[in-house]
């Protein structure tokens, strides 16, 4: 095995370029794994630690870039008041010496069903920035995931960054273990209200060969939120069953593809009362929604 060890980005692309099986590493947290139960053993590792300007990020325009090295601590320490959903996330990332390490660039490239990234970018609209010696590429979440543990990144091409823009609206993250801490999701869920489009925004992970929204729950929300009232219950039960039926899961040593169904719609009810609250204000005291939780 070589290894590679670039310091700027254009020699990060050119050895892509000449090594297209090379796999990229950050943080190092999901690839070390595969090495040392040794599910694959590349020809070349791709260490992307010292590549300069991957670990900033920025506010341009409406939106915020963050590098593929950002790392979840600081997705948490510095990011956590304009994207508060990813912070959720990224706080039940492993252990503090995980989080320490692990970025969201590293999530996306290993493309896990089970990442707990993904849910949240989902529900934000992100948008992955991946780059190769031919030119950039912006690629929405919601194309990025092609199959378990697939992408939509060419053999030559990197993740710079991803794109999204600070929350207008409360946003929630919610995940089931088989344990409170350092575990694999069972089943996760995002959601993110955008009062001024009037629309909810969703994420499920786990509960698929890919990470994905769940769009008819979306349209559903769409339809029936009276966005300047309290939460009906019947309309937050239905969005949990149509996030539920949303998901493909399987049965596997974690769970059951009937438990994660029935899950996911706890969660997306949960997830939706709580958001709600925060966006009518602690003092709507008649919102039957929290009932719902």
């Amino acid at each position: 095995m070589e290894f590679l060890q670039p310091t700027t980005w254009d020699e990060a692309l050119a050895a892509k370029a000449e090594h297209p099986e090379a796999v990229p590493i950050q943080g190092g947290t999901d690839v070390m794994v595969e090495l040392n139960f040794d599910v694959r053993r590349p020809e070349h590792l791709l260490d992307l630690g010292r590549v300069a300007g991957l670990d900033r990020w920025e506010r341009t325009g409406d939106r915020l870039r963050i590098g593929a090295g950002v790392t979840y601590a600081r997705i948490i320490g510095e990011l956590g008041d304009r994207l508060p959903g990813l912070a959720q996330a990224a706080r039940t990332v492993g252990s503090p010496q995980i989080r320490n390490r692990g970025t969201v660039g590293g999530n996306l490239g290993a493309a896990s069903p089970a990442g707990d990234g993904h849910p949240p970018l989902l529900a934000a609209d992100a948008v992955v920035e991946v780059e190769s010696r031919r030119g950039i590429r912006m690629i929405a979440a919601t194309d990025f995931y092609q199959g378990v543990k697939r992408s939509a990144l060419e053999p030559d091409e990197l993740i710079r960054a991803f794109w999204l823009a600070p929350a207008t609206g409360p946003q929630y993250f919610s995940k089931i273990g088989t344990r409170n801490a350092m575990v694999i999701a069972v089943c996760s869920f995002a959601v993110a209200l955008h009062p001024g489009e009037r629309r909810v925004g969703t994420g499920i992970g786990s509960a698929a060969p890919t990470p994905i929204r769940a769009a008819a729950a979306e349209d559903f929300l769409a339809r029936e939120l009276d966005w300047d009232a309290p939460l009906d219950e019947a309309v937050a039960r239905e969005f949990g069953a149509l996030v539920g039926a949303a998901a493909t899961p399987i049965d596997d040593v974690r769970g059951t593809a009937a438990y994660r169904r029935h899950a996911l719609a706890v969660m997306a009810r949960r997830t939706l009362t709580w958001a709600w609250r925060d966006h009518r204000g602690p003092g709507d005291a008649e919102n039957p929604g929290r009932g719902a939780a």
